[in-house]
């Protein structure tokens, strides 16, 4: 096979805005786990699975993924305050890979060791941390909710210290880019504390040069570019907030400097998909005000852009901008009520199935013996007709309710003529068997941190098909105890 066509666009056109490193050997590294799917599609040479080939790759001061490595510099708002001294402190960004198809696509080294940025930390990751990551990509991008995704897992036997005595692991991760809100933020308020544009190009303007260039050319097109691009990432932020929103998924850590210009899922720190049907569910036990909780996400999505749009005023009014945050709310409000109906196998966004969706959600409150969010939407499926789905009253404390819910369902579909069996075919492609619960994870790193990887690859397994039909009820799906629900963790990895 060829080698893959690698490139370092970033490195190259902004080299004054990121600082050359080097990823820093770990003790004993084994190439643990392979996302052959990826590779594959990346057109990444099957030798590379080689462990000390690619090991090669990782750690020669002078290969084809270290010859251009660099760290990159951003700020962020983090829990709502702005915090200028940010920047990739224990990541990579090693190069750039043309796929198969023709896009491109960056490959970065998450626990590469120290760099200027780590603030005095050790610049690694943990084993924990780099599965839970692993895990919840492949589990978000099975469930067609956009994301960064893990090409590989490399574990160690450096030892490392968080609240506990841990080992070390490095995971690649790919993205379209790894260019944040944070990115934009940090050149602005440096423009705007008076750099110099006479000792040194402006670095905003190459930034965004640089975005619109490589990421957003469409853009280039229209009668103001930054604009166009500003416009894209105000919908594709709004549009992946409402996937979140539809599938019960709380990224817990809504930082601008987590935040991608790509609308993906990105950063994964103590996220979870909640259980049951919780609205203002908080996973990460450090966030004491609630700030990044479920309910909130949509609206921290909105501030988090305002924050971004600081950055576009010199390229855009004030007036614009406002119209294109604007967009902002509908955007997410119109794709959440596509989605939330498609789950109900219908194909229209009607009053009357808006009201029916409302009343499915407080049965979803209303203390039935078992509200689990996903395993309820999952019982609609694989049923013969309305009378054997009027069966799962059964399931509910609150039949009353149960009743008026089943009825105003059975009625839109028939306003809408969608046959029961096609409804119950739709219904099987968005409600899925099996979403990562975290009680699970926390058991597949307990089994891997012993060197067991035969749970991670069967959660994995399942996660990758959580749509498939055939699929029963089984450990991964099932509703979790209740000792077992809401666990929370910290931003600790």
């Amino acid at each position: 096979m060829s080698q893959p066509r690698l490139l370092h666009t970033y490195a190259d056109e902004l080299s004054d805005l990121v600082t050359p490193i080097k990823p820093t050997p770990v003790y004993q590294p084994q190439l643990q786990v392979i996302n052959h799917d990826l590779w594959d599609a990346l057109g990444l040479p099957k030798a590379w699975h080689d462990n000390d080939a690619f090991m090669g790759l990782l750690f020669d001061r002078d290969s084809s993924f270290t010859q251009h490595s660099v760290a990159q510099k951003y700020g962020g708002h983090q829990f709502g305050q702005w915090n200028p001294q940010l920047g990739d402190g224990r990541g990579v960004l090693l190069t750039e890979v043309e796929a198969l198809d023709g896009s491109r696509h960056d490959l970065h080294l998450k626990g590469a060791g120290p760099t200027p940025y780590s603030r005095h930390a050790d610049g690694r990751a943990v084993l924990r941390s780099t599965i839970r990551e692993y895990l919840a990509s492949e589990a978000l991008h099975h469930l067609n909710i956009p994301t960064s995704r893990a090409l590989c897992l490399i574990s160690s036997n450096e030892p490392v210290y968080r609240e506990t005595l841990e080992k070390a692991a490095l995971m690649i991760r790919t993205a379209p880019s790894h260019l944040r809100f944070g990115h934009f933020e940090y050149f602005y308020h440096d423009r705007e504390a008076g750099s110099d544009p006479q000792v040194a190009p402006d670095k905003l303007d190459q930034l965004m040069r640089y975005a619109l260039t490589e990421h957003f050319p469409e853009a280039l097109e229209t009668e103001n570019p930054h604009l166009t691009m500003f416009t894209s990432i105000v919908k594709n932020t709004a549009t992946l907030i409402a996937k979140w929103q539809v599938y019960g998924f709380n990224h817990g850590v809504m930082n601008t400097d987590n935040m991608s210009i790509h609308g993906i899922t990105f950063d994964y720190g103590p996220y979870a998909f909640f259980d049951d049907f919780e609205p203002h569910y908080i996973c990460n036990k450090s966030d004491h005000q609630g700030r990044y909780r479920f309910s909130q996400q949509p609206s921290i999505g909105l501030w988090d852009l305002n924050a971004l749009a600081q950055a576009f005023r010199p390229f855009a009014s004030i007036e614009d901008i406002t119209s294109v945050l604007d967009q902002y709310e509908s955007t997410l409000v119109t794709h959440y009520h596509e989605l939330m109906i498609k789950r109900f196998g219908l194909t229209e966004v009607t009053d009357t199935a808006l009201e029916m969706m409302a009343l499915f959600m407080q049965l979803l409150q209303s203390g039935q013996a078992s509200r689990d969010y996903h395993n309820t939407f999952r019982q609609l499926c694989g049923h013969a007709d309305w009378a054997e789905m009027a069966q799962l009253r059964d399931h509910h404390l609150d039949i009353g309710l149960f009743d008026q819910w089943l009825a105003a369902y059975q009625a839109e579909a028939e306003a809408q003529a969608v046959a029961f069996s096609t409804m119950q075919a739709n219904m099987t492609q968005t409600n899925p068997h099996t979403v990562l619960r975290n009680h699970h994870a926390q058991a597949v790193i307990a089994a891997a941190e012993e060197g067991d990887y035969s749970l991670f690859h069967a959660y994995l397994s399942a996660l990758s098909d959580p749509f498939n039909e055939a699929s029963k009820i089984d450990q991964f799906a099932a509703a979790p105890l209740a000792t077992d629900k809401g666990i929370a963790l910290s931003c600790s990895s």
